[in-house]
């Protein structure tokens, strides 16, 4: 398998092709989505086929998505900050290097603490099914956090229609160095 190409962005290294690469995530191309903090994906424009990969940065009372479930398995590991974590209606907290597994049809949200931002790693199955196999649902919990919707939805564009509808088009940052500690 041959190394497949880097480009550089306005915004930072993106995968060019097929084949394997090694990118810094300090010099890959980050996304910035408002309230639900900003993340790096480490791909290109075509997806992973079999897995979602991202580091999550979050401010204070800012959260990954949407309170949902999906077909897919999942796994989160916080890396620096504190957390709460929705799970199937419930509130725990999660600290640095707590690791969350989130087995398929789980319902769940993750939520960096008031006073305090947090950065997760994050890991999810691909080919989910039809549609993604992702549903958002109402939960009381999550919709203290603003992480709920109102209405039960499959569809991400009503989920996330408010959220959208504040955030420029091209949503596409370079990495901020505050974001990642700086220790080698």
């Amino acid at each position: 398998m041959a190394e497949a190409p880097l480009r550089m962005s306005k915004a930072g290294l993106v995968v060019d092709g097929e084949g394997w690469f090694v990118v810094n995530a300090r010099e890959s191309r980050w996304k910035d989505e408002g309230p639900l903090g900003s993340y790096c994906t480490f791909e290109g424009k075509r997806r992973f086929p079999h897995f979602g990969i991202n580091i999550s940065v979050l401010e204070p009372g800012e959260r990954i998505g949407m309170y949902h479930r999906e077909k897919g398995q999942e796994a989160f590991l916080v890396l620096s900050g504190e957390c709460t974590l929705i799970v199937e209606g419930q509130e725990r907290r999660l600290v640095a290097w707590d690791f969350f597994y989130c087995a398929p049809q789980t319902e769940h949200i993750i939520v960096a603490a008031e006073g305090q931002s947090a950065v997760v790693l994050a890991v999810g199955a691909r080919g989910r099914g039809v549609g993604g196999g992702v549903l958002y649902t109402v939960c009381e919990a999550a919709a203290r956090y603003g992480a709920s919707v109102e209405r039960e939805t499959a569809d991400p564009a009503i989920a996330y229609a408010k959220v959208w509808a504040t955030l420029p088009r091209s949503r596409f940052v370079k990495y901020r160095r505050a974001w990642l500690s700086e220790a080698d």
